[in-house]
């Protein structure tokens, strides 16, 4: 697949580490208040953990630890997904907030496909 012509990389562990580094950034811009504060910890987290547990998923030793790992990654992502929906941001934030819980249930969707495929 052209990356040119997608803007969303085809590399899953390219992909996910690219969903976190944008929830960085997008809590950077948060009001700092102290459910943002507090909520932002928590999408920073799961955000990078579902990235960090594709790359365990891909070395996994085996085909049980692979699904395991899978399914974290599964839940990570809808983990994130809820603390994204869960911040208060302004009109100008919630456009890209969007765009993040978007990206959080497409890689929920991705990696259920996975699981049921590796069953």
């Amino acid at each position: 697949m052209d990356e040119s012509k997608n803007s969303k990389p085809y590399d899953l562990e390219d992909r996910t580490l690219e969903f976190a580094r944008r929830v960085r950034v997008f809590v950077k811009k948060l009001l700092k208040t102290i459910a943002n504060i507090e909520d932002g910890k928590q999408v920073v987290k799961s955000s990078g953990s579902v990235g960090a547990n594709y790359i365990e998923a891909n070395e996994s030793l085996s085909k049980k630890d692979f699904i395991l790992r899978i399914k974290i990654c599964r839940k990570e992502a809808k983990e994130s997904r809820f603390w994204l929906k869960l911040l208060d941001v302004n009109e100008k934030c919630e456009k890209e907030r969007k765009e993040l819980v978007q990206e959080a249930t497409e890689l929920m969707n991705i990696f259920g496909s996975i699981l049921r495929n590796s069953k």
